[in-house]
């Protein structure tokens, strides 16, 4: 700060900058805040580690990664100028670099390179860019990791360990003058190479067939395979050193020839501007707000039936974790769905926190409490909450159906859904979609164009399906926003705008008009079924799903009353009479008679039988009934006999006896051991009270603004503690404190000088060790030495702090300024 010295390493050039670039040096890496470093050399040197620098390359855009990767194939370190060659060429080529990509290169480059800088990847002035260590040895080109430039290595490194007599030869084949050793040899080919016009004449001379070699590997991979006897093309290109021996059997392209082939361009593809993405269609946006919320209403109402399905016990779940391919298409055929978007659906209800495991013995999935919570709320409520649910959530259901690494089958609820990358992908698919006008269909290709050049992934090899798992991601989002009502004919719905920018609140205002409001009535009609206009108000919706069956549903659902269905609601406790009355209140039409006509005939026969435990008894004050059941051949299997005119005993137990029965006709009821009809209702079954799953992160979490303030008040605290110069210790103490090292005094001189410190108000340096042994440097400002304890403000930590003496290791006096 202040100096106008160019910084020789990295931490000179992070120490030279301000607070608010180290925060974003830190935002932008937050991998380096865990733990804070100490100062910062151990923030430059952590900034150099392969695993950090890997993370950060992976969420380059894809020119800054070109950038980088450009800056890997130059000199280092290399002028702006250089580096802007290397992107838009030397402007001699055949035309192929059109000259508004040069001027596109030319405005994006500084944005790039100040990218690049942030993040600590890139140091130095322009006229001394130095790509970082391990970023150039990730990047440059080997034989193991081919650079994606598909350049080859320089003359210098393709020829080292090469004879000088094999040089010499080289040289005179070129024409060149002979030279007195290997480097100068080296020197002149390179020159040879890099000079366009030279460069030009030696190839004018080449057969045709050399350069039809020259042209396969140019663009890369420069490497080929040559045998014993190569043919002439290539023998010629091989003499005169535009292609180099790598092995026996293989040679390479040198780095210098195939730029000048390139018309020194290092990408054949330069990406400056990131894609558009187009339009696909354009649509009222009133339209697609209310065919959004018509998907939003239909997803609510099947996570609704989903929990009813599961709400007396789902099903089991399997021993390494999961749902079965069976209980997953008995979902889907009880959803009316395909098994893909029932897996959906159920990964939205668990991640929404609405399904969890029961936890016993016998374990099985099953809705939560907060299930009966969110069926509680308004509708609009109920679809924030699973729309927020879905964007954080991790978990995938598009893999359902495939196979991990060790070739198992993933299933849903599966403990191998995760992915990190989810919700990221999520939000930035919503984000493009939202930067198009209202109603506007984005075309899923330049879409995906899109999400690759933001992220293109180094290094991540396309999978089975045939692409990224980014874009993977991506198609899955664009099928599960529809489903969810996110968006609506493939565009960004007005409430989904509002839930990404303003919140649940705005959104649910927006959402709430276009769902329709819940209806109190259905229409009875006179052949057994009731028809719902709409979605019902929820008491009635229990009601009618117990005493009919849902016969069809869509626009709206038939329910058909059955003598089963009619059992089932008197099973539950409820009387004829109750019933007539409930459909009298709740219809809209007359009640038809051949409905009360069935419920009158099925609450006639109902407890007529009465079956007990014995092992189980049948017990009826009509003998001719029992006579009747002894008489049936379908009673055979339940060993049945009579124990006194009214009353028959079963070998079968009574809940099997029951079935049986009814299956046979007759409307029996169960009875306690009292003899009073039990009432039999589902057994509505919730697990313990279960926190949503929690999202598997992609590295460290985002650090907020005071911890990114605190963070840099620490690192340059320390970085002063370690820096700062000293005074050199009075002839006679306890020895010189090398710098960087803890300073080494005896007791009774840490004593003194802290004491002196006090009474001066003046700052040291101390060697402090904790209660854990881990020791620091700390520059501090005593107050108060009593007791065997030294108070003192600390520069480092920025706050009053207590110290034991006996933990000081020792301390030195700051140079005074000027000194040192």
């Amino acid at each position: 700060m202040g100096t106008t010295t160019p910084p020789r390493t990295l931490a000179e050039a992070l120490r030279a900058r301000g607070d608010e670039s180290l925060a974003g040096l830190l935002r932008a890496r937050p991998d380096l805040l865990n733990p804070v470093p100490n100062d910062i050399t151990q923030l430059a040197t952590r900034a150099g580690t392969r695993a950090s620098v890997v993370r950060a390359l992976e969420h380059l855009d894809r020119f800054a990664l070109q950038t980088a990767e450009a800056l890997a194939v130059a000199p280092d370190p290399a002028p702006y100028d250089t580096l802007l060659s290397l992107l838009t060429g030397d402007g001699l080529d055949d035309g192929e670099q059109r000259d508004d990509v040069g001027a596109a290169i030319t405005a994006a480059l500084p944005g790039a390179l100040a990218t690049l800088r942030e993040q600590a990847l890139v140091w130095g002035e322009d006229d001394r860019l130095r790509l970082v260590r391990t970023a150039r040895e990730l990047l440059a080109p080997s034989p193991q990791h081919p650079s994606p430039t598909g350049l080859g290595p320089t003359v210098a490194e393709a020829t080292a360990g090469m004879s000088p007599g094999r040089l010499q030869e080289i040289l005179a084949a070129t024409g060149l003058p002979a030279t007195h050793d290997p480097v100068s040899a080296v020197a002149a080919l390179s020159a040879l190479f890099t000079d366009r016009t030279r460069m030009a004449e030696l190839l004018d001379t080449a057969p045709v067939e050399a350069l039809s070699v020259l042209d396969r590997l140019v663009w890369g991979p420069p490497y080929g395979e040559v045998t014993p006897n190569p043919t002439p093309p290539v023998k010629w290109l091989r003499d005169r050193g535009l292609l180099l021996p790598v092995s026996t059997r293989t040679v390479v392209l040198p780095r210098e020839a195939a730029l000048h082939l390139r018309a020194g361009r290092a990408h054949r593809v330069p990406e400056p501007v990131p894609p558009v993405v187009a339009a696909a269609a354009e649509r009222d946006p009133q339209a697609v707000d209310r065919a959004a919320a018509g998907q939003a209403f239909t997803a609510l109402s099947t996570i609704e039936e989903l929990l009813k399905l599961w709400d007396g016990g789902g099903p089991t779940i399997l021993r390494a974790g999961g749902l079965s391919v069976r209980e997953l298409k008995r979902a889907a055929t009880a959803l009316d769905v395909t098994e893909p978007v029932a897996a959906f659906w159920i990964e939205l209800a668990y991640g929404a926190g609405l399904l969890a495991s029961d936890g016993e013995t016998d374990e099985r999935y099953a809705p939560t409490p907060a299930s009966d919570e969110w069926l509680d709320l308004s509708a609009e409520d109920r679809w924030t909450h699973l729309a927020t649910a879905w964007l954080a959530a991790t978990r995938t259901p598009g893999l359902v159906g495939g196979q991990d690494a060790k070739g198992r089958a993933l299933s849903a609820l599966g403990p191998e859904l995760d992915r990190s990358a989810a919700p990221d992908v999520r939000r930035r698919v919503l984000a493009l979609f939202a930067e198009l006008p209202p109603g506007t269909a984005p075309e899923a290709e330049t879409l995906l164009r899109r999400l690759r050049w933001e992220r293109p992934l180094r290094g991540s090899a396309p999978t089975a399906e045939g692409s990224d798992l980014r874009s993977r991601l991506a198609l899955w989002t664009l099928n599960e926003a529809e489903l969810l009502g996110i968006t609506g004919r493939g565009a960004l719905a007005a409430h989904t705008r509002a839930l990404l920018a303003e919140g649940e609140d705005t959104a649910a205002a927006l959402l709430s008009p276009l769902l329709p409001e819940p209806l109190d009535h259905v229409l009875l009609q006179a052949d057994l079924t009731a028809v719902a206009p709409g979605p019902l108000e929820r008491p009635l919706a229990d009601t009618l799903s117990v005493l009919a069956d849902v016969e069809s549903k869509g626009g709206a659902t038939v329910y058909r009353f059955t003598p089963g269905s009619v059992r089932r609601a008197l099973d539950a406790g409820q009387a004829a009479s109750d019933l007539h009355a409930f459909l009298a209140a709740h219809s809209r039409t007359p009640v038809p008679q051949p409905l009360s006509y069935l419920i009158d005939d099925v609450a006639r026969r109902h407890g007529h039988l009465r079956i007990g435990a014995a092992s189980a008894y049948v017990r009826c004050d009509d003998e001719a009934v029992l006579n009747e059941i002894l008489a049936d051949r379908r009673s055979t299997g339940l060993r049945l006999r009579r124990l006194a005119p009214t009353v028959l005993a079963a070998q079968a137990d009574p809940g099997s006896l029951l079935e049986a029965l009814r299956d046979m006709g007759y409307a029996p009821a169960a009875e306690s051991a009292e003899g009073d009809v039990l009432i039999t209702r589902a057994g509505a079954r919730r697990t313990p009270p279960r926190t949503p799953p929690a999202p598997v992160p992609e590295g460290p979490p985002t650090p907020d603004d005071t911890l990114l303030g605190a963070a840099v008040r620490a690192i340059r605290a320390g970085d002063t503690a370690a820096t700062v110069a000293r005074k050199e210790p009075p002839e006679g103490a306890t020895g010189s404190t090398p710098s960087g090292t803890l300073p080494r005094t005896t007791p009774a001189e840490t004593l003194a000088t802290v004491q002196a410190a006090a009474m001066t108000g003046s700052t040291v340096w101390i060697g402090y060790v904790n209660a854990d042994g881990a020791a620091s440097q700390r520059v501090i400002a005593p107050v108060r030495v009593e007791g065997g304890f030294v108070t003192a403000y600390d520069h480092t930590a920025d706050e009053v702090r207590t110290y034991p003496l006996h933990r000081i290791t020792g301390v030195a006096e700051l140079a005074e300024e000027g000194e040192g």
